[in-house]
């Protein structure tokens, strides 16, 4: 069972449809064919300590991706504002890693806009 993380929190996987699945080593071919096909992209991390993943969902949204954009697998809570700035809408984690990591700590980092280095600054300066 998998446990979809949104910024409201955790939610049961509710799609079922065709998923462009990615490898977290995709290249640019296979970044471009996903934008092609118009239908929603999930990126695989293999490891929490890969970060591959947040440069590819980066460069799909800046090759005009809109659609449904994924990260599946190894990602953290502490992870998850790094995810969303990138262009993830959500993660796909395990009900294992949801059971280590409850809901609350994912929470804590959902409003990831206000979460990053420049706000930090702008009350500071």
């Amino acid at each position: 069972m998998t446990v979809i993380v949104t910024d409201t929190g955790f939610d049961p996987e509710t799609f079922n449809g065709p998923w462009t699945d990615l490898p977290s080593d995709a290249d640019d071919t296979a970044l471009r064919d996903a934008v092609a096909q118009r239908q929603p992209v999930r990126i695989h991390f293999p490891a929490f300590s890969d970060g591959r993943g947040f440069t590819l969902a980066a460069r799909l949204r800046r090759m005009g991706f809109t659609g449904r954009l994924r990260a599946q697998g190894h990602v953290i809570a502490d992870q998850y504002a790094m995810a969303r700035r990138s262009g993830f809408d959500e993660v796909e984690i395990s009900a294992d890693l949801a059971a280590r990591q409850p809901e609350a700590q994912w929470l804590s980092r959902a409003n990831w806009r206000a979460h990053d280095y420049r706000s930090a600054l702008r009350r500071t300066g």
